[in-house]
């Protein structure tokens, strides 16, 4: 069956079509240094981590992390295993690194694989650590903001959960007395099964810890493991994170992923009962016009019109027959009108469905997105066109005809940021209870940007570019027909910051007053939004505000 397939609604209101360009300010920036009396805890890559997932998941990592719920503080890992706060007082200076905890064991001496320590702040009174080593701890933090000199102290729970790994996101949540902590973790493990691709796997493990074993009302509660579930995939995903009280989960990744175990034990799922219908492949066939898409889908016979179940929406279709699973479900390649269209059965053995496309022209590449059951049926017309847009493919010149008013198109003269991932990357929100995905998009050519905290009583937002812009999006998935809102427009920084090769890091203000690209070594870019400044500068043509980008010069 296909999933069920949503769509990201742009706020118009957000996008600023008068928007010319940015220019540079001269402005200087407040900029401080501290010495460290040891270096940051860096996990150089060995040779048998060689594949580009690994150097997007912990070649990439970033060390420094800030604290969503105070935004003064920021927190790393050293070389002598040691956590330490950096607090940070804007036009005023930078404090001395503070140790908030230390490792009992040194996690460099460890014999075996080691990954970067990776630290979440899972709450304000509560962080969780891994040492690179496999072992996953929870800690007590107090409220940071007002106990930034109080070291922190193991929560009852430090326990060695297998393979490596890194922490991708965590946060709690109390109901009925019970503390629970949710935590993803990531590993890359070497997969025999995987000949024709890099040998390696991407898991996503989801563990819930909570107190709930305690003894009695006065003592205090110990923590433990209560649910492991596993998720598998083929490369590193873009975004993944829990939702609030765990009710699910969501991945965006350049290809699905899916669960495969419940507490070590397989993930097992009865197919849904498959009609039985003379030679199944193809289900259905379709033909479309600049108006319309005609659908035929085999029925098995003595269907009646009773037994059909159809449901039309203006991006998304659905045809079944009785209680079994349908024969269409998902999105559609384009919106449709749904009063315009109409459905009717052909000589018993057919339901044929007429979709009137909402804009006419543009044809369509296939009926349901990621549906791959059907055959497209192209009339004489279609083919002559096709023929005739292609004859230049077999002319025996390169280009005969170089005067001509649309020459063919030079591939070396498309830009960094006119070109779009390999692979069609999707978005996908899973259930916490049923393990099943319940929305998915296909990001298409949206490449996915960066992710960043904005609220720390939400999920954290993600960014992605449309067109040129970057458009943020906040996972809202109390809203059951709009879970991913858009909030916020950064003005053309999809286009600018393909230009940025040496790229490692890209992120953007709470309160989404400037987006940030920073270089591998020294530069960082701030791109500010349309908000008033010491100098403004304008555009002389138009007399109009212009927006300002200043370039951060690090010292490292």
């Amino acid at each position: 069956m296909a999933l069920p397939n949503c769509s990201l609604k742009v706020n118009k209101e957000l996008l600023d079509t008068s928007f010319e360009s940015y220019r540079l300010s001269l402005d200087s920036i407040p900029t401080y240094n501290v010495e460290l009396d040891a270096a940051v805890a860096e996990v150089k890559l060995k040779d048998s981590q060689y594949t580009l997932d690994h150097v997007r998941a912990f070649g990439m990592y970033n060390y420094l992390h800030i604290d969503p719920w105070y935004e003064d503080s920021v927190y790393f890992v050293d070389s002598k295993g040691r956590v330490l706060n950096l607090t940070v007082t804007l036009d005023t200076a930078l404090g001395k690194p503070c140790e908030m905890f230390r490792f009992e064991s040194d996690p460099s001496s460890c014999e075996g694989e080691q990954l970067c320590a990776s630290l979440s702040l899972t709450s304000a009174t509560w962080a969780t650590l891994s040492d690179g080593t496999g072992k996953l701890t929870l800690l007590r933090t107090s409220k940071r903001g007002e106990s930034s000199h109080i070291k922190w102290e193991v929560g009852m729970f430090s326990e060695r959960l297998g393979e490596p790994f890194i922490i991708v996101h965590s946060l709690a949540h109390m109901l009925s007395n019970v503390h629970t902590i949710e935590v993803l973790l990531l590993r890359i493990q070497k997969d025999p099964s995987d000949t024709k691709g890099s040998g390696f796997s991407i898991s996503l493990e989801w563990i819930t810890v909570d107190n709930s074993a305690g003894q009695g009302e006065n003592e205090e509660r110990k923590y433990g493991v209560r649910k492991r579930r596993m998720m598998k995939g083929k490369t590193v995903p873009h975004y993944t994170a829990v939702e609030p009280l765990g009710k699910g989960i969501i991945v965006a990744s350049e290809k699905p992923f899916a669960f495969t175990e419940v507490d070590g034990l397989p993930l097992e799922e009865p197919p849904a009962e498959d009609m039985e219908v003379e030679n199944s492949d193809p289900i259905y066939f379709w033909q479309q016009t600049e108006e319309d898409v005609t659908v035929c889908v085999r029925l098995p016979e003595g269907t009646t019109k009773d037994d059909i179940r159809f449901k039309l929406a203006v991006d998304c279709l659905r045809v079944g027959v009785g209680d079994h699973a349908p024969l269409l479900d998902g999105q559609l390649f384009a919106p449709v009108d749904p009063e315009a269209s109409s459905w009717a059965i052909k000589d018993d053995k057919s339901l044929e469905v007429s979709l009137q496309k909402r804009s006419e022209g543009p044809l369509w590449s296939e009926v349901v997105l990621g549906d791959r059951r059907g055959e497209y049926l192209m009339s004489d017309e279609q083919k002559s066109q096709l023929q005739q847009r292609l004859s230049y493919l077999t002319a025996e010149d390169l280009n005969p005809n170089p005067e001509k008013d649309k020459p063919p198109c030079n591939a070396q003269e498309l830009e960094d940021c006119d070109m779009f991932p390999e692979d069609s990357s999707t978005l996908m929100r899973f259930d916490g209870a049923t393990l099943k995905p319940t929305h998915v998009v296909s990001l298409g050519s949206h490449q996915f940007l960066f992710s960043v905290n904005t609220d720390p009583s939400e999920m954290p937002a993600f960014c992605l570019r449309h067109d040129v812009d970057a458009l943020l999006w906040q996972p809202r998935p109390h809203q059951d027909n709009d879970i991913w809102e858009h909030i916020s427009t950064f003005n053309a920084l999809g286009y600018v910051q393909a230009s940025k090769r040496d790229k490692k890091f890209a992120t953007c203000a709470p309160n989404f007053s400037y987006a940030a690209l920073c270089e591998c070594l020294r530069r960082v870019f701030i791109y500010r939004q349309p908000t008033p400044v010491d100098t403004v500068l304008f555009n002389r043509k138009q007399d109009s505000p212009v927006f300002l980008l200043e370039e951060l010069t690090l010292l490292l």
